[in-house]
């Protein structure tokens, strides 16, 4: 990667900041509002200060006097909202730190991180939501949030003070990769968070029936590994939804990778219970075959599924059913990762693969460019109420360029994250950033 042009070590992610600039000649794309269009767009005080088909042109600002760059037709769209990113600070800096995976987030387009609490301490109290805020602020490009934890060190058993994390600037609450096994707990949080308007955010795997190592079926069996069946996840779901239900509160099902699961919370949104969901860029473009000759890249939680359980994934995507697609960012050392298939810890890195394995979907013909997008931008957004993904006039400039027809092969060992372990290592793609703009500022340039 070349020096981010713009960039400015300690700044305010999004601040108002930087030079005023007019981008024009680029395919201006805004899920929010349905643009598909010619135009460009002026940045100033890291604001978007205009936009349109009048900036279409390199002479459109010229008697303003404005710094003028010509994107050449690219698509400029908002930058990408990953509401799911474990970031591994405090506690594990030597697998991940806030700093790093901005970069990662940077170079993938992302100019949002929604950060997991399973840090060495959990983000369970006030004090270490603002530390993290702090951190951010002082050594991150991007914009990082944060969940905060629901139970105390992401034990289970007390419920943490969700009226001060929500004070102090929490998105939701979750325990992060674990599922909360006590319904009372469960029932009570929904209640409490209802008041605040917050998302409770439970990991869709019953924690005693995925106790194994990959998808359980006719290829963990071949490979003599300990399966997760796919009830398991559909269980967790089925009872979270019945005390959603109960309570009225705001459940929020991250990583769905099951048709039988998705049939559900299709039907629990059409009974009025207050649900969404995500999904994962593996689950829809990776399955089980993955795994391979025990290829621990691909030991992610919940598991890769069967190509059918893929292919209700891609469904769930075009029907609506899924609310976003997340990366589900898991860094992980070589030592969690280079051991035998059952030990190696779960997780695969995604920031910088984010864009293109979407732009997969549209390749095929799954989804339109500005349906892809939306899953992207503009809908995580407005699932957690935060001020991005979209194009318009006073809101931050936080926008990524990219060519969607570019093609790469994704190189582990380039990735700009600390970890490697990427599941789609090797893979040819198609779609490349080609700039990341945080606040109006470049924070990642080819």
């Amino acid at each position: 990667m070349r020096l981010p042009e713009g960039a400015i070590a300690g700044r305010t992610p999004g601040g108002r900041g930087g030079p005023a600039l007019a981008y024009v000649n680029a395919r201006l794309l805004d899920p929010a509002t349905g643009m598909d269009a010619p135009g460009g767009l002026v940045a100033r005080d890291g604001m978007i200060a205009d936009i349109g088909a009048h900036l279409a042109k390199a002479g459109a600002v010229a008697a303003q006097g404005i710094e003028t760059i010509d994107l050449g037709g690219q698509c400029l769209a908002p930058g990408l909202v990953d509401i799911r990113v474990q970031l591994r600070e405090p506690g594990d800096e030597h697998k991940e730190t806030i700093s790093s995976a901005s970069a990662a987030a940077a170079a993938g387009g992302v100019t949002t991180m929604v950060a997991l609490p399973n840090t060495h301490p959990a983000i369970d109290d006030a004090a270490l939501v603002e530390s993290v805020a702090r951190i951010a602020r002082e050594t991150s490009l991007v914009r990082v949030e944060t969940y905060a934890a629901l139970t105390r060190g992401l034990q289970g058993k007390e419920m943490t003070e969700l009226g001060l994390l929500a004070e102090a600037g929490a998105l939701g609450f979750t325990d992060g990769t674990q599922a909360t096994k006590d319904a009372q707990l469960m029932r009570r949080a929904l209640s409490y968070a209802k008041v605040f308007g917050m998302p409770i955010l439970q990991h869709p795997e019953e924690p005693t029936l995925s106790r194994g190592s990959m998808n359980e079926g006719e290829i963990s069996t071949r490979l003599g590994l300990p399966g997760i069946p796919a009830a398991a996840e559909i269980m967790q779901i089925e009872r979270d939804l019945r005390l959603a239900a109960l309570t009225g509160g705001r459940l929020h099902i991250p990583c769905v990778t099951t048709a039988e699961s998705l049939r559900v919370i299709h039907e629990a949104k059409s009974r009025g219970v207050n649900v969404t969901c995500d999904t994962a860029a593996h689950y829809f473009a990776l399955n089980e075959l993955a795994v391979g000759d025990y290829r621990t890249f691909s030991k992610v939680a919940p598991p890769l599924r069967t190509e059918d359980d893929r292919r209700a994934v891609v469904a769930a995507l075009k029907d609506g059913t899924i609310d976003a697609i997340v990366s589900d960012h898991a860094p992980h050392d070589q030592d969690s990762k280079r051991l035998p298939f059952a030990q190696a810890a779960f997780g695969t890195v995604g920031l910088e693969t984010l864009l293109p394995i979407t732009l997969e979907l549209v390749h095929k013909g799954e989804l339109t460019l500005l349906a892809a997008l939306d899953l992207l931008t503009a809908r995580p957004a407005k699932l957690l109420g935060l001020p991005s993904g979209r194009l318009a006039k006073g809101v931050h400039a936080d926008f990524v360029v990219f060519d969607p027809d570019a093609p790469w092969k994704v190189d582990a060992k380039k990735l700009l994250s600390k970890s490697k372990n990427s599941a789609f290592d090797d893979r040819l793609v198609q779609g490349r950033v080609l700039r990341t703009v945080c606040g109006g500022l470049t924070v990642y340039k080819v």
